[in-house]
C-alpha cells in the first residue's frame, strides 16, 4: 500500500542497516525523512517477529555478554533538573553473542542495572534448547552473576549443625552444570594495563575443556563480544562515536538495533565464517572462479541455508505462532 516503489524502500532500509543516518538516507534518496522513519518503525517491528520465529532452540557451547554506552539526542525529562546535564539521556545497549557462529542473540536498551541484566539473560535463555547450559563469559560487572544465578539456580537443603533447634533454611545455589567466568581489566589512568580472569561458577578444568572443544579461543576472553560492539557502532548510526545522528528516543534506538540485528544475522556475510570450496565454481561474467562460500551467522548456526537479501526478510510471512489446535482449525 505504499506509493513509493518497493525497490526504493528496500534500498533505503538497507542504507540504514549499513550505517547511514536517517537524514543522510533521506538526502541520498532525495526524500523527506518522515516516510523513511515510518518505514524504519514498521520494518523494525517486522524484523523482531521474524527473528523470534527463526531463532530458537539453539545448542550453544558458549555465550559472551557485554554492554556499550549510548547517548540519546533528546534530554531526559525524568531526570532531576539539577542533575539534568549529568544524567542527560544516557543509555546502555546490552548484547549477547555466540562466539562460534557469531550470531547476535539478543539486544536490550536500558540502564546499567540488575533489572536490565536480568532481561538480557532472560531473552538469551529463551533462545536455548531445552537442557542447554552454555559457558557464559563477561566483564567484571556484578549484575551478570546475579542474573545467571537467578535463571540457573535451585534450592539446596543445608545440613544441620546441631541436633537441637530449627533446621537451617535451604539456599539458592547455581546448578552443577553452570559455568561462568569473568574477565577483569586492570586500569591505570583510564588505560588497560593488565587483563586477568576469575571463575565464579563451575571449575576451570571444565571451562578449558569447553573452550578447547568449541575451537574458538583458548583462554577466557570477551574478544568476540567486543568485536561485535565495534560492528554495532559501525552499522547503527545512532551509536557511532562523536556523531550528530543520535536517536532522539529509546524507541528510535531500539528500531535501528532491531533492523541491524536481523540484517547482521541473515544478510551480512561474515569473513570469519566463510568456507573453502572443494572445487572452484564458475561465476557470471568474466570474473574469477568462486573459491569461497560466504556464510552469515544464521547459516553458521544452521538456521538457514543461504544468504538472505533485505527484501526477502521484509517480505517473509511469519506463520501463526503457536500453531493452531485441531479444534480451532475445525471451527
Amino acid at each position: 500500500g505504499k506509493r513509493v516503489p518497493a525497490k526504493t524502500i528496500w534500498r533505503a532500509l538497507k542504507a540504514l542497516a549499513e550505517g547511514l543516518g536517517l537524514h543522510a538516507t533521506a538526502r541520498v534518496f532525495e526524500m523527506d525523512p518522515n516516510p523513511i522513519e515510518t518505514w524504519l518503525c514498521q520494518a523494525a517491528e517486522h524484523m523482531e517477529v521474524v527473528s523470534r520465529y527463526l531463532i530458537h532452540d539453539l545448542q550453544l557451547a558458549q555465550v559472551q555478554v557485554d554492554e556499550l554506552w549510548a547517548l540519546l539526542g533528546k534530554q531526559d525529562r525524568a531526570a532531576p533538573s539539577e542533575n539534568a546535564k549529568r544524567n542527560r539521556a544516557v543509555r546502555w545497549v546490552w548484547v549477547g553473542v555466540d562466539p562460534v557462529s557469531k550470531l547476535m542473540l539478543a539486544c536490550v536498551v536500558g540502564g546499567r542495572s540488575v533489572e536490565t541484566a536480568q532481561l538480557l539473560t532472560h531473552l538469551i535463555v529463551g533462545l536455548l534448547a531445552p537442557g542447554c547450559m552454555p559457558l557464559f563469559m563477561s566483564d567484571q560487572w556484578a549484575p551478570y552473576a546475579t542474573a545467571l544465578l537467578t535463571h540457573f539456580g535451585h534450592w539446596v537443603p543445608m545440613p544441620r549443625r546441631h541436633s537441637r533447634g530449627r533446621p537451617p533454611k535451604p539456599r539458592w545455589q547455581p546448578l552443577p552444570g553452570l559455568q561462568y567466568a569473568q574477565v577483569v581489566k586492570h586500569r591505570v589512568k583510564g588505560r588497560v594495563v593488565e587483563v586477568s580472569w576469575r571463575v565464579l561458577y563451575g571449575s576451570l578444568e571444565t571451562i578449558e575443556a569447553i573452550l578447547k572443544q568449541s575451537g574458538v579461543g583458548k583462554v577466557i576472553n570477551t574478544a568476540f563480544i567486543e568485536r561485535l560492539n565495534l560492528s554495532i557502532r559501525q552499522g547503527v548510526a545512532a551509536l557511532g562515536r562523536k556523531v550528530i545522528s543520535l536517536a532522539k528516543t529509546d524507541d528510535g534506538l531500539r528500531n535501528q538495533l532491531s533492523l541491524w540485528r536481523a540484517y547482521y544475522n541473515f544478510c551480512l556475510p561474515h569473513s570469519a565464517l566463510r568456507l573453502l570450496l572443494p572445487e572452484p565454481q564458475p561465476t557470471k561474467g568474466n570474473g574469477s572462479p568462486k573459491k569461497w562460500q560466504q556464510r552469515t551467522p544464521a547459516m553458521a548456526a544452521n538456521l538457514t541455508d543461504r544468504v538472505w537479501r533485505m527484501e526477502e526478510l521484509l517480505l517473509f510471512r511469519v506463520p501463526p505462532w503457536p500453531p493452531a489446535q485441531p479444534a480451532e482449525v475445525a471451527a
